[in-house]
């Protein structure tokens, strides 16, 4: 259940009486109280993985992450509301601990969840609190029956609820929030168990006979006129992979110079650091408070992840996939600050990707990468619509 459809209601009934109207509207008696729909016969076999990023609220959030926020969550009160706490958390070493600030907010935090069109999935929390709500929409906006709890009685206690993703959904929206005046509540150990997604495919160059290059430029901290003007005056299919608080602090910037027919932006994870140490609970994190940050920004969600230093392994490409990445893309050329390293024998091939950084150099790097490709019969192209 979302916060704008319980606050369609707040205006006429108040409080738990509201929130009981709504969710026996919605969910019928088998939702209260976090009871699970029963199974049709037909359902999917057992889960292999658990799709939600940060279940245990454990992971330290970056000094990049996305205003200040729990890693995975973006909480509509911001860290005014909600932050982590390690006070008596249902497991581990910490939880979700949320007090809204005012009588007109219900304390929500959601993350996106990948899923694939037409999967039915099964959705768990441990909650502690009065009126706790668990939801999720079916990747077209539309609320499915929460799980709640009028009350845990101080204790904790499991909501689950099962959801169908939609027949053209590829993404839905999972909230927890508690309701109007009702108090704190807290949240732990997180659920949404699925089959495990296909791993994303690694890459360093595209199949193709097509005679193409593709031009990627990474991170985004340097962003100059003249780089810009060198797109816009060549119209070239640009293949950004910005930093989400270097795209935020310029995304005029980022808009500008992916204007040209083919051109994308893409992942880049949330603070550079090599994956390959990191577990894969932290991997997925950078990968989709990332792909996040990015599709608030442009409005499209990336599906290609370029791996910080060109360092990933297994569990990178799981972890790319249940954040809805297709491609774990390095390149075979780098012509950045000024190299001009083809990582093969001889010229510029069909299918190459030639890695860049928006740098004080980019301008020049982005010139003679295009004189190579040229003088190797080569155009640049649109990297996203051969990944498809």
């Amino acid at each position: 259940m979302s916060t704008r459809l319980s606050g369609r209601l707040s205006g006429r009934l108040s409080g738990p009486a509201a929130a009981v109207l709504l969710v026996a509207g919605l969910a019928g008696p088998a939702a209260a109280s976090g009871a699970e729909p029963a199974a049709s016969g037909t359902e999917a076999v057992a889960p292999a993985v658990n799709l939600a990023t940060n279940p245990g609220f454990e992971i330290p959030a970056s000094s990049l992450a996305d205003w200040g926020s729990v890693p995975g969550w973006r909480c509509s009160g911001g860290p005014a509301e909600a932050s982590v706490t390690t006070a008596a958390p249902h497991s581990g070493a910490s939880a979700l601990a949320v007090t809204p600030a005012g009588e007109d907010s219900t304390g929500e935090c959601a993350q996106t969840v990948s899923v694939q069109p037409g999967t039915t999935y099964t959705a768990s929390a441990w909650v502690r609190g009065r009126f706790v709500f668990l939801g999720a929409t079916d990747g077209t906006d539309r609320p499915t029956a929460p799980a709640w709890t009028e009350s845990t009685n101080g204790g904790w206690q499991k909501l689950t609820t099962r959801f169908t993703a939609g027949p053209t959904a590829t993404t839905v929206r999972l909230a927890v929030h508690g309701w109007y005046q009702q108090g704190p509540f807290a949240v732990d150990d997180m659920r949404v168990d699925s089959p495990a997604p296909t791993p994303a495919t690694a890459a360093g160059s595209v199949p193709t006979s097509d005679k193409v290059v593709f031009l990627t430029v990474d991170d985004g901290w340097q962003t100059t006129p003249e780089a810009e003007r060198f797109i816009a005056d060549h119209q070239l299919p640009i293949t950004a992979f910005p930093l989400p608080m270097a795209a935020a602090a310029n995304p005029d910037y980022f808009r500008r110079v992916t204007a040209a027919p083919g051109s994308s932006v893409q992942n880049h994870s949330v603070s550079h650091r090599d994956l390959t140490k990191l577990p894969p609970a932290e991997q997925q994190v950078e990968i989709c408070d990332a792909r996040d940050s990015l599709t608030r920004l442009f409005g499209t969600a990336p599906t290609v992840f370029r791996p910080p230093f060109f360092a990933w392994n297994a569990d990178t490409l799981q972890a790319a996939a249940n954040c809805g990445m297709r491609t774990v893309l390095t390149a075979d050329a780098d012509f950045s600050w000024g190299a001009a390293k083809i990582w093969h024998e001889g010229t510029l091939s069909p299918g190459d990707v030639v890695l860049m950084h928006w740098t004080d150099t980019l301008a020049d790097d982005l010139r003679r990468a295009l004189a190579a490709a040229e003088a190797a019969g080569l155009k640049p192209a649109g990297l996203a619509s051969y990944l498809r």
